[in-house]
């Protein structure tokens, strides 16, 4: 039973609550999903599936990053979500990483990356990304993005971005990275992997700042640990809420 820190708990207290909280959540210790898939033996029909509820959440996450930018706290956590919004609408960053200066280009939209992808498996742009296509465990995961990570809380909202964060860094772009790369030498060699490989090398930089990040949060005046956690806990159920209603999914086709 994980004890609820107070909001004046100590970095030390956060760190191991954080630990216990996140780090063991069973989504980031194994996700049954990406695991199957990190083997390269999914059908046309599951990667057609995949493809289009990962388009849904793709998409929808714009939606999360824009409330996120209308609720940040202070200009400085405004521009840093802006950095994010505005790299996934197609402006590269620069040298110096930042958007500041990059050069917009409609090709560089992530979600155009994944348009290209999925044109390949069949999936033509009208036929991805939009809510009506998402299943309910997909569209769990997007209204929880919009409450939890977009919310107007400071506190709540760091809580479900570090969760983010620290799932995005746990390793499932690697796992379909390598699926995708069989499927691509075995059976699809014209299978466009930019949208992937770029948001797996994207989370390795990320993954190297979470704990600071963590620590200048948590010395934030403001700061509620209590709050920090349920949502960093809500956040990564959410996440499991996806990823297991994709193995769900992809079971029943393989039983059809």
């Amino acid at each position: 039973m994980i004890t609820e820190p107070r909001p004046e708990t100590g970095l030390d207290e956060l760190r191991a609550a954080v630990n216990d909280r996140i780090g063991a959540h069973p989504i980031v210790v194994r996700n049954a999903f990406t695991t199957w898939f990190a083997r390269g033996e999914a059908t046309d029909e599951q990667l057609r599936h995949f493809t289009l509820q990962f388009s849904v959440f793709s998409h929808l996450f714009m939606e999360a990053q824009l409330r996120k930018c209308i609720n940040a706290p202070d200009l400085a956590q405004y521009r840093a979500g802006k950095e994010i919004l505005l790299n996934e609408l197609g402006v590269s960053f620069t040298k110096e990483g930042t958007v500041e200066g990059g050069t917009f280009r409609f090709r560089a939209g992530h979600f155009e990356w994944l348009t290209e992808f999925a044109r390949v498996l069949g999936l033509d742009f009208a036929q991805i990304g939009k809510r009506r296509f998402g299943t309910p465990s997909t569209l769990a995961f997007c209204d929880a993005l919009m409450e939890w990570y977009g919310s107007d809380d400071p506190s709540t909202a760091a809580g479900a971005s570090f969760a983010i964060e620290h799932w995005a860094a746990a390793g499932f772009w690697k796992e379909l990275i390598s699926g995708l790369k069989r499927i691509k030498a075995e059976r699809i060699a014209e299978l466009p992997l930019g949208f992937w490989t770029w948001h797996d090398m994207l989370e390795e930089t990320h993954a190297e700042h979470t704990d600071d990040e963590l620590a200048l949060v948590a010395v934030d005046p403001t700061f509620d640990a209590q709050r920090f956690l349920v949502a960093a806990q809500a956040m990564l159920d959410a996440v499991a809420t996806f990823w297991n209603g994709l193995e769900a999914d992809r079971l029943k086709l393989a039983a059809a």
